[in-house]
């Protein structure tokens, strides 16, 4: 069964990368949504991720949580600072996956360096990065810390002890997208007609991903759509078996599976950026535009205690942060600055990591996962109880 559903409006987008995607249609007799996704961010020449283009920052299309300000990097260095300690404070590798431009590793690094000197000696950081623009972006970025800092590809790494890092790694993971009607799950393929790019829908969808829902006991209601990755099944699997012992520690905005398929998320949550708009059109600029769907946080526990993984937090953003110390951090950056309009600014600035709305701090989650590590109490689980309430007045 075929459905033709919705025809696609191109505009200022990469033409080779266009023609590639044309062509792989028309060779094919339509593709999934999934492998237009693939395309667009990581075609090996013309791809959002893969070509030279600013993509992080005021210049770029996006803002992330270690752009926003080195706050962020600093607290997550004492969350690995604990782990270092829970794996007996020898050598510990920190694999960061997705790394942008270095910002958040550079952070990490520059605490260390600053305030942990032992374990910055014993640190080991390897980024694993496919982008060669962003290699090069980082190695500029991280060049003072060129003797703990190692590139790789992922099946260079060996079994390592230590922490899996990311920060939006997954949400880039490209997606497959279905529409359920008539009772049925329908798979998006996208095809072209009379020179046009257009959706269809087919069915019955892949059986993998029929078994994705059923493993997760819900799927989307009559009439709505959603997006399926199952590349986060096949990257937990993979890390799990490369961590001999440590933890992974996944930051990303999503949700609980039950939420994230929800009756009233009509059309799923699929988003593009591009210099700083978010629209719901992966069709335009193609090519130069991020594509981005909300992480499903119950595949990732499941999935990872299937590798031999266990759950050892689960929590929003801002909860994470606020444990690691945010809240006495802010006051003392405040405290520091003497200029009261570059406080206040300070201020604004820092608590887009954790507002609710408009900011970074419910929408994005933190989960640790742990391997031959038992069920320690980690840092970040500081209940907002023991914080000083005098802490928050400023606030």
């Amino acid at each position: 069964m075929t459905n033709s559903i919705q025809n696609i409006q191109q505009c200022c987008g990469n033409d080779a990368l266009e023609e590639f995607v044309r062509q792989q249609i028309s060779e094919c007799g339509g593709i999934p949504f999934s492998a237009f996704m693939q395309h667009c961010l990581y075609h090996p020449q013309y791809g959002y991720y893969m070509h030279s283009r600013s993509r992080i920052g005021s210049q770029g299309d996006f803002f992330t949580s270690s752009s926003v300000h080195r706050l962020f990097g600093v607290l997550i260095s004492r969350q690995l600072k604990q782990m270092w300690q829970l794996l007996g404070s020898t050598d510990f590798t920190v694999v960061e996956q997705g790394a942008g431009e270095g910002h958040l590793a550079v952070d990490i690094l520059d605490t260390l360096l600053a305030d942990e000197p032992e374990f910055y000696q014993s640190l080991r950081y390897c980024i694993v990065e496919i982008s060669p623009d962003n290699r090069q972006r980082q190695a500029e970025t991280l060049s003072a810390h060129k003797e703990r800092v190692e590139w790789c590809c992922f099946a260079e790494l060996n079994a390592i002890n230590g922490c899996f890092l990311s920060n939006e790694l997954i949400d880039a993971f490209a997606v497959a997208v279905v529409e359920k009607h008539d009772t049925r799950l329908h798979e998006v393929f996208i095809v072209e007609k009379d020179g046009v790019l257009c959706e269809e829908l087919r069915s019955p969808i892949r059986a993998e991903i029929q078994q994705h829902f059923d493993d997760l006991g819900v799927e989307p209601v009559e009439g709505n759509r959603a997006e399926v990755c199952l590349e986060s099944v096949q990257w937990m699997t993979a890390v799990s078996q490369k961590l001999e012992r440590g933890f992974v520690l996944t930051i990303d905005y999503g949700y609980p599976a039950a939420e994230l398929y929800a009756p009233f998320r009509r059309q799923g949550t699929l988003m593009c950026y591009h210099q700083h708009v978010a629209n719901d059109n992966p069709y335009q600029n193609i090519g130069c535009q991020d594509i981005t769907a909300h992480v499903d946080f119950t595949l990732l526990q499941q999935s990872g205690e299937n590798s031999g993984l266990a759950t050892l937090y689960f929590a929003e953003q801002y909860r994470f942060l606020i444990g690691l110390g945010f809240v006495e951090e802010i006051v003392r950056f405040e405290q520091q600055e003497q200029d009261e309009k570059k406080a206040l600014a300070l201020r604004m600035t820092l608590k887009n990591l954790i507002l609710p709305d408009g900011g970074m701090g419910e929408v994005f989650k933190v989960l640790i996962q742990g391997k031959g590590v038992g069920t320690p109490q980690l840092a970040c689980s500081r209940s907002l109880r023991d914080i000083p309430i005098e802490a928050f007045s400023g606030l």
